[in-house]
């Protein structure tokens, strides 16, 4: 079976005034391959998914998420992505199902709360609060919530400890 690519990137430059935070990186990601990208702090790592996600411009170079460019259509990969990002903006006081169900509204997603927390180990989580959870817990959930919109891709900043390596997907300065 041929593996779908979902995620191009070919000679991504992203300059803050002087400073050259993406030196002209290119990858592929496959259809349902967990990918991360390694390297020391201001490597660009940051930068690289922003502009994937559509957070951020980029100098130069050409970005295409499930066969829309992003200099001609990003609206279309925003709606087809899941992010996760370095820290999460979730309300402390809101316990997951409340969560879930307020990202489902967000995105205008009916989501089984449930379903989606058993998926990830958190059935029964369902009523603690985020604040309560452990930091294992806590990024299960943020990746649970990454799935509500149903993307066709995910990008996580942070990962648990299960990625895919290969050769070339390491930014570094």
């Amino acid at each position: 079976m041929e593996k779908r690519t979902i995620i191009t990137v070919r000679d991504l430059v992203k300059q803050y005034g002087d400073f050259t935070a993406v030196k002209g990186i290119s990858f592929e990601v496959y259809e349902n391959e967990i990918f991360g990208l390694l390297g020391p702090n201001g490597a660009g790592k940051s930068s690289t998914l922003e502009i994937i996600e559509t957070l951020r411009d980029k100098t130069s170079g050409q970005v295409i998420v499930d066969g829309f460019d992003l200099d001609k259509d990003p609206g279309s990969i925003k709606n087809i992505i899941g992010v996760q990002l370095q820290s999460s903006g979730y309300y402390p006081n809101l316990n997951l199902t409340e969560l879930i169900a307020l990202f489902s509204g967000l995105y205008n997603q009916p989501t089984d709360a449930k379903e989606l927390l058993a998926r990830f180990n958190l059935e029964d989580k369902a009523h603690a609060k985020y604040k309560e959870l452990s930091g294992g817990q806590k990024q299960r959930f943020s990746i649970a919530t990454t799935l509500i919109n149903r993307p066709r891709s995910s990008s996580w900043m942070s990962l648990l400890p299960v990625w895919t390596h290969r050769p070339g997907a390491i930014c570094g300065n």
